[in-house]
């Protein structure tokens, strides 16, 4: 069975591209900690939007999906969910919120990793939740003309739970031992997990849970503020891609995961870049038609009232929707369609 041995990639040769997004994100992080301490209550309002965005994103890689307006009632209001869709939804609702109040209280086990699967399916009757897989799983791709292959066979059911030790083990013992960059250790952890497919069910939206909870405890924050899930939902071909090309060779111990690691470090450092951006909307003290102005600068091409309120999570519906009327009706901005459809572009 393959060795989880941090060590060979700690011994590796990184190229440039790759520690310079490392390089990077620090600065950013070191950034963001500073403006966190000058305007909180504001950004505060950012973790409740990037809560509803990561819990809609990550669901919906999966094909599981319920509207807008229910996705903000299941994570703000905590509704009752209505069908499976939504029973799953509030269970990533809830594991994202233990995460985010408890992270330095979740140490990375295999016991810890099943509890937080047993939540993820706690609003509904699945027997396979907190267990791993009792079915060998496989993972496919479908192409355009109907044919299904399989690109990557996960480890067996009876490996499995040896295998998610050992994988535990060592990354605690290379981030404990400071041995390993956590920005290069975690992207390997999470390519390791997606390989195990420990899961009969859940192991990608597991995956994208994990991802936030080793941030969070290596001191990275950024997903709190700025949904790293709709960040892979939007370009989720590029994270297929990444993970097929680091998974070949991944049983003999052959594999190469520097396409996936710079796929994940390339999103959490786009994630730090969007957070300045919004962190410059509130900086500032401005009229609300001021601040829909500027939101609207930072927009190429068409955009909706739902864009505008993201970068503006400071301002009111009601406030974001009476300055965009304002800015159609002086000519700065274009209106198209009607109703849910209705969006907005620049004229200058």
């Amino acid at each position: 069975m393959r060795e989880f041995n941090y060590s060979l990639i700690r011994d590796r040769k990184w190229d440039s591209e790759l520690l310079g997004l490392v390089a990077a994100i620090y600065k950013e992080a070191g950034k963001q900690e500073m403006y966190l301490k000058q305007r909180p209550e504001e950004l505060e309002k950012l973790v409740e939007i990037a809560k509803v965005q990561s819990t809609e994103s990550s669901n919906a890689i999966e094909g599981i999906v319920t509207t807008s307006t229910r996705i903000r009632q299941l994570v703000e209001e905590k509704t009752t969910p209505k069908n499976r869709d939504e029973q799953e939804i509030a269970g990533y609702r809830d594991v994202l919120g233990i995460i985010h109040e408890s992270f330095d209280a979740i140490p990375i086990t295999q016991n810890y990793i099943l509890q937080l699967h047993k939540i993820l399916y706690s609003h509904m009757n699945n027997p396979a939740a907190g267990r791993t897989k009792t079915v060998q799983n496989y993972i496919s791709a479908t192409h355009p003309n109907g044919h299904t292959e399989t690109i990557f066979t996960p480890l067996s059911p009876y490996e499995t739970p040896d295998a998610l030790d050992r994988l535990c083990e060592e990354y605690n013992r290379v981030i404990g031992n400071l041995e390993l960059e956590p920005l290069i250790a975690i992207p390997v952890f999470i390519h390791d997990f997606l390989c195990i497919h420990p899961f009969n069910d859940g192991n990608g939206r597991m995956s994208r849970l994990l991802t936030t909870l080793l941030l969070y405890r290596s001191g990275f924050y950024v997903g709190k503020y700025i949904s790293l899930e709709a960040k892979i939902a939007k370009n989720k071909d590029l994270y297929y891609d990444a993970l097929s090309a680091s998974q070949d060779g991944w049983h003999e111990g052959t594999d190469d995961p520097v396409p996936f690691v710079k796929y994940l470090l390339g999103t959490i450092l786009a994630a730090y870049k969007d957070f300045e951006d919004r962190f410059a909307l509130v900086e500032i003290k401005r009229s609300a038609l001021d601040t829909v102005r500027l939101a609207t600068l930072n927009k190429i091409g068409r955009f909706t009232k739902q864009d505008i309120r993201e970068l503006c999570p400071s301002l009111s519906v009601s406030s974001v929707e009476g300055a965009l009327r304002k800015l159609v009706a002086s000519g700065e901005l274009r209106r198209e369609g009607s109703g849910k459809s209705t969006c907005y572009y620049r004229t200058n």
